[in-house]
């Protein structure tokens, strides 16, 4: 049977990799995104609601799928303000998983990061490992969290930083080997081709660091 998808982040660089990619997929029927700013998406599979984030809860009626992919996040350098910073990183996904819990959506998967950790002393890692924490709190049957490191990719608004980051891992990529593979630097169309492989086939641990989803994306392309 043909399912429904949600996807949360899809005006970000990996939801809108994996919309085209779910577009193209003959698993789905139907591919549903909330987000704050319409998008450039058209597809007859298509259906994008624009709403307040932060007032996701209220979306219960229309929030209903087989599987909810949740790409929301940002940076430090973009959201200063932590307090703001933790209601999109850490709120929007747990308010999304609350409405999966509520509507029996049974698989949920997210995008987190390398090194989240709920004691960690690091804003940014701490964060995400809450956010992991209680999400998986909530018992939602299927719960898989990517943790990528560096993404290679282009974005819309420029990142100085993190494009210098990314030439300087092009050089150091081939150097990352044994358990240093996980550092790599990751494009978002193998992350997205990952979480569209584990939303079908499911995978033996819920959290799937940069080496694992390089790995199930170059085996199952």
């Amino acid at each position: 049977m043909a399912k429904t998808a949600i996807i949360l982040g899809i005006t970000g660089l990996t939801g809108s990799i994996l919309a085209k990619q779910l577009f193209e997929d003959e698993d789905y029927e139907k591919v549903i995104s909330f987000h704050r700013r319409a998008s450039e998406l058209s597809h007859p599979k298509f259906t994008e609601h624009v709403v307040n984030l932060f007032e996701l809860k209220r979306e219960k009626e229309r929030f209903k799928a087989d599987v909810v992919f949740c790409c929301i996040g940002t940076t430090q350098a973009k959201t200063e303000d932590k307090e703001t910073y933790k209601a999109i990183d850490y709120g929007i996904p747990l308010d999304a998983a609350q409405l999966c819990k509520d509507n029996n959506i049974s698989t949920f998967i997210a995008i987190s990061a390398m090194g989240a950790d709920a004691e960690s002393r690091i804003f940014y890692n701490r964060t995400k490992g809450e956010m992991q924490r209680d999400i998986f709190k909530l018992s939602i049957p299927n719960i898989y969290f990517m943790q990528p490191a560096l993404l290679a990719g282009d974005r819309e608004e420029t990142r100085t930083a993190e494009k210098i980051a990314t030439k300087v891992f092009k050089i150091l990529n081939p150097l990352l080997v044994g358990p240093l593979k996980k550092y790599k630097s990751i494009k978002p169309e193998k992350i997205a081709k990952t979480m569209r492989f584990v939303a079908k086939n499911g995978f033996a641990d819920p959290l799937i660091e940069s080496d694992k989803i390089q790995k199930i994306a170059d085996e199952h392309a």
